[in-house]
């Protein structure tokens, strides 16, 4: 068992490494920081979404914005679209690939920013949000997997773990990009 629990953390540090390496991944991480600093700076939201375990990561990522990740600090305006009964009604009355476009259509405003998270990138209901998102001028940003599928057509920037198998795998190295953003979006605001 020993050798099972082991073999979890080696595939997970190269898995990271493998996300390290990438030419330009951090170029892209700090425009994608910049980015949120400015729309922040200029009064606007940021709006996150995902399926399953991504929901999970939108929902840390504005917890950790409009609450606190290391130091005390004003409330930062960030929402995860993840009310159940808002998603249970769009669903209902207009199909579940419409969950997260509707609320973009509600309440996205230019300048604000879309943050999606899907690990294989072809969730259609992450990418009828980037193009809604798209339509109303706000940036929109997705953390992908594999090879980013059709949601990187649709998003400003994209952040992509370069691992094609298990979801968990990639959520791990979201969840590290998540702090990451927001340790940095901190250090620049302060």
């Amino acid at each position: 068992m020993q050798t099972l629990l082991k073999s979890e953390f080696i595939e997970s540090q190269r898995i990271l490494q493998e996300f390290i390496q990438q030419p330009n991944i951090f170029e892209t991480l700090e425009a994608v920081t910049r980015c949120i600093i400015k729309a922040i700076e200029q009064g606007n939201t940021i709006i996150s979404c995902g399926n399953g375990g991504s929901m999970t990561d939108a929902m840390h990522l504005a917890e950790e914005l409009s609450g606190k990740f290391r130091k005390p600090r004003k409330a930062l305006p960030a929402i995860a679209i993840s009310d159940p009964s808002f998603i249970s009604c769009v669903a209902n009355d207009y199909g579940y690939d419409y969950v997260f476009a509707r609320f973009i259509e509600s309440m996205g405003k230019p300048g604000d920013i879309l943050v999606a998270f899907t690990t294989s990138g072809n969730s259609e209901n992450i990418v009828k949000a980037l193009q809604q998102a798209k339509q109303q001028n706000l940036i929109t940003i997705v953390l992908t997997g594999n090879t980013g599928g059709n949601a990187k057509h649709h998003a400003d920037y994209t952040i992509c773990v370069p691992h094609v198998g298990y979801a968990d795998r990639i959520q791990e190295i979201h969840i590290k990009i998540i702090h990451t953003l927001i340790h940095a979006i901190e250090q620049n605001l302060l």
